[in-house]
């Protein structure tokens, strides 16, 4: 076994040589980079996982949880070999000021099924589904996609946490709340969580009850593990997924619904928020508190109001004044996208953006 291997130092990195571990041990990282500089137990965790031309956009994620967040952050970010080094040299220059730390991984499926795993939906999204496997030592997980933008502190989702009840094991919000223009209830060819189905691109995990519980499945009448019930449900459902993990995932809370906890679509705003006009109550009355900008909106010009927010946040200096160098260049672009249905709701996503940036200099005037 590979659990013993890692190596942890400050800024430098030792590669595992390949015959060291066996390709059964993948659930252990064989070679990682880990930077620590706080106290585990202090720390809230945050994943992702980075593959093909996905560093900038991550890069950009890991900013904005930076820069709004109170307790210390340790971040686990899977990604293909060839992004490591890049990923590295990135994070060593961040200002971390002694609250963040990260480890990188390699990507890792089990090797029966490798290739399968990989290919699923897009390249490595699937690998979201082994976390609660492979990150053995974890009790809690906050997982997101490349495209999230935090708008406020990592802290606020982390305290879900705490309004589990004694069957709850996950969070997510609805893939839709309008349901006249949701795809799980007018196309899905498989059971989906709920009316409009959810979306996994923000999934706060309490990964020691994932890996405890036993779920009901319509594969057999015995409640299978987590580790246990991954690959019969890709078998028999893999001709009718169309969003891969998400579907996968739908399906198990469509027999297991005790187990999730539902949060509201402001923690998981998405262009269908907006698009056909806005349908989130919730982000219209206290502003969007994470922006999921999927389809690609971050880098054309289909939803420039996502867009601008991305950029602005990829191009904010670290020690800047946030007023100056962030809040009022965004303002000035989200202005200019009103001819659009999300841009004629800009303001919701500076809202709570200009709250985040207010509790910090709060935060500070208090030292």
């Amino acid at each position: 076994r590979c659990k013993n291997l890692s190596v942890s130092f400050w800024n430098s990195y030792w590669m595992l040589p390949s015959d060291v571990c066996g390709m059964n041990c993948f659930w252990e990282a064989a070679f990682r980079y880990d930077y620590t500089k706080t106290h585990p137990s202090e720390k809230m965790h945050l994943a992702v996982v980075a593959c093909g031309e996905r560093l900038e956009e991550t890069v950009a994620m890991l900013r904005s949880a930076i820069i709004f967040s109170i307790k210390p952050l340790q971040f686990h970010i899977f990604a293909e070999d060839q992004l490591h080094e890049s990923f590295k040299d990135v994070l060593d220059d961040f200002p971390y000021e002694g609250k963040v730390n990260y480890t990188l991984y390699p990507i890792t499926f089990p090797t029966e099924s490798a290739a399968e795993w990989k290919k699923l939906f897009k390249p490595c999204a699937s690998q979201r589904l082994f976390l609660p496997l492979i990150l053995k030592n974890v009790d809690s997980l906050l997982y997101v996609d490349t495209d999230i933008l935090f708008l406020r502190p990592v802290d606020d989702i982390w305290s879900f946490l705490g309004k589990f009840n004694s069957t709850q094991i996950a969070a997510m919000a609805p893939e839709h709340e309008e349901p006249r223009i949701g795809w799980y209830n007018r196309f899905a060819r498989h059971p989906y969580y709920g009316v409009t189905g959810i979306n996994s691109g923000v999934m706060l995990m309490n990964m020691t009850r994932i890996r405890r519980k036993y779920f009901k499945n319509d594969m057999t009448p015995v409640r299978l593990q987590w580790g246990e019930i991954l690959m019969p449900l890709l078998k028999k459902y893999k001709l009718n997924i169309t969003w891969g993990d998400q579907d996968l995932l739908n399906i198990m809370f469509f027999h297991n619904p005790e187990s999730l906890y539902v949060f509201p679509c402001q923690w998981n705003y998405r262009p269908d928020h907006c698009i056909y006009g806005s349908n989130c109550k919730e982000a219209e009355e206290e502003g969007i508190f994470i922006l999921h900008g999927n389809r690609g909106v971050y880098h054309d010009e289909k939803q420039p109001t996502f867009r601008a927010v991305y950029e602005a946040i990829k191009n904010y200096s670290f020690g800047d004044d946030l007023v100056r160098s962030l809040l009022q260049p965004l303002e000035l672009e989200l202005r200019k996208t009103t001819h659009t249905y999300c841009g004629r709701v800009y303001k919701m996503f500076t809202k709570q953006l200009t709250k985040s940036v207010r509790d910090v200099y709060s935060r500070k005037s208090k030292g």
